[in-house]
């Protein structure tokens, strides 16, 4: 979700200045708003790097945790924060609590002070715990907000530590294949040199490995090219369009990018709706953190149905993200007035869900990335021995 710098003015005629993450210039409109500040200018804010580089997600949602442990015990919120820039760790968390904690003592809002630091605390974050302020729960907040930063990063580390084994499996064919070709098949070319007739498959292993020797520059120029062209179409709005329709439809992974999906937005809307987030402004920061084209669509969709007094239910169930079965227990949910407590129960469901379709995936693709390996050095193979022996016969 982009950030965006404002300029306002507050019902004395002084002016405000700041930052907010919103979806749209409409969006920051309507939040300064119902802060009662009438925005003088709106402006998005230059992207900079990741300001929560080096800084773990486990590590952030460890914190949060004690500043609820802290809070619970009966720790003032000034000096939560002190003792929070005090502890060991990482130094750029300790700067960013000693920072927090400067504002707060100057009267500052906790959560207009996390805004400030858009690349550092997420949307969500902030919209919880300026719940938390208003609603004076703030030590529920964070305790919460730890759960699901905590939970969002398992569900990310299972997922990348499954996918460890077939990447090993790519570089290690990988490297085994730059050899082949590099230093290995170049030999054979004095010995078939004295033959007349090569068979094809030879002279498509030859051609490979002259690609990379003779010619390395020009196919690693042409490869670059390649890459670099690939990287702008993706970025581009139609191309992630079409890509997150052919992933959420491929047979199969299909299953899987729709549950991340699904339960991502679960999980982000039921922790923001436990916590007192209202449900418009939580549909719009889970729209900015959707991180799918497909989603975004549907969490616009559903946000506009929410504003004319539809359900929440109707609009998803259309989306070709949200089962059936998903769908229906959302709508159950808003029947019964616990919405909250059946999206996080749904994220729960769909989690698991995701384990098993990751242990299936990956049992199918270890046999076929070995398969795929084995045919590219058996025709390498092939391709070499072939011209061995009608060599042979021609010394006989």
């Amino acid at each position: 979700m982009p950030t965006f710098e404002y300029i306002a003015v507050n019902g004395e005629g002084g002016r405000v200045a700041g930052a907010l993450a919103g979806a749209t210039p409409d969006a920051i409109t309507a939040e300064l708003q119902s802060r009662r500040l009438t925005p003088v200018s709106i402006r998005e804010q230059k992207r900079r790097a990741d300001a929560r580089r080096g800084v773990r997600a486990r590590r952030l949602g460890a914190s949060y945790q004690q500043l609820a442990d802290l809070l619970g015990a009966g720790v003032p919120l000034m000096r939560t924060l002190e003792l929070l820039a005090r502890a060991g760790g990482s130094p750029r968390l300790s700067a960013v609590y000693r920072e927090l904690a400067q504002e707060v003592s100057e009267g500052a809002d906790l959560a207009d002070a996390m805004e400030a630091r858009a690349g550092f605390f997420p949307p969500v974050h902030v919209a919880m715990v300026r719940a938390g302020e208003r609603g004076a729960f703030l030590e529920q907040v964070f305790e919460r907000l730890a759960q699901f930063v905590t939970r969002q990063a398992d569900l990310r580390g299972r997922v990348t530590g499954a996918l460890v084994y077939p990447a090993f499996l790519i570089g290690l064919g990988s490297i085994i294949l730059a050899v082949l070709f590099t230093f290995f098949v170049p030999q054979f070319r004095g010995e078939f040199a004295k033959l007349d007739h090569l068979p094809l498959i030879t002279h498509v292993v030859l051609g490979v490995a002259d690609a990379f020797t003779s010619y390395g520059l020009v196919t690693f120029s042409i490869l670059a090219l390649l890459i670099g062209a690939v990287w702008w179409w993706a970025r581009q709005e139609e191309s992630r369009r079409a890509m997150n329709r052919w992933a959420t439809r491929a047979p199969l992974i299909g299953p899987l990018v729709r549950a991340l999906a699904t339960a991502r937005f679960c999980r982000m809307l039921g922790t923001m709706e436990s916590n007192g987030v209202p449900l418009l402004n939580a549909l719009t920061i889970a729209r900015g953190a959707a991180g799918n084209v497909l989603l975004e669509e549907a969490i616009a969709e559903a946000t506009e149905a929410v504003r004319a007094g539809k359900t929440l239910a109707e609009p998803l169930g259309r989306s070709v993200l949200f089962d059936d079965d998903v769908a229906e227990m959302i709508g159950v949910g808003e029947a019964a007035g616990n919405i909250d407590h059946v999206l996080l129960r749904t994220a729960d469901t769909i989690e698991a869900r995701v384990d098993r379709l990751l242990a299936t995936l990956i049992r199918l693709m270890e046999p076929c990335l070995l398969v795929v390996l084995a045919i590219v050095i058996g025709s390498v193979a092939m391709g070499l021995i072939l011209p061995l022996m009608h060599l042979g016969d021609a010394v006989r």
